[in-house]
C-alpha cells in the first residue's frame, strides 16, 4: 500500500510536468525561477556536507573536505562543465588526503 501510494503521489507531479513543460518556454520567469531554486537546493546540500558533516566524513578536516569542493569545482570547468569528471575529481582529492592524513 505504501508503495502504490508513494508512486502515485510522485507519479502525479511528473505527469503535470509533462504537460504544463510543453507549453513553457525555456526563458520563462517560471523555469528561471525554477532553476535557481534547485541551484540554491544544491548549493546548501554541498555546504552542509562541507561545514556540518554526519558519518564517515566527519572525521576528515575542514580544510581537506573545502580543498576537495575547490579542486573538484576547478576539474570540472577544466573539463568543459562534465559534472562526472568534476565530482569523481573532488572524490579522489578527498580520498586521497584522507588515506594520506591517516598514513601519518
Amino acid at each position: 500500500m505504501i508503495i502504490v501510494a508513494g508512486w502515485i503521489a510522485t507519479d502525479i507531479w511528473r505527469w503535470i510536468g509533462v504537460f504544463a513543460g510543453g507549453k513553457l518556454r525555456e526563458d520563462s520567469e517560471l523555469l528561471i525561477w525554477v532553476r535557481a531554486v534547485a541551484t540554491a537546493l544544491v548549493a546548501g546540500v554541498i555546504a552542509k556536507l562541507i561545514l556540518f558533516p554526519t558519518g564517515a566524513l566527519e572525521v576528515t578536516p575542514v580544510w581537506l573536505r573545502v580543498v576537495a569542493a575547490l579542486g573538484g569545482f576547478a576539474v570540472f570547468f577544466a573539463s568543459r562543465q562534465k559534472v562526472v569528471v568534476g565530482v569523481v575529481s573532488g572524490e579522489v582529492i578527498l580520498i586521497t588526503g584522507w588515506l594520506l592524513l591517516e598514513a601519518v
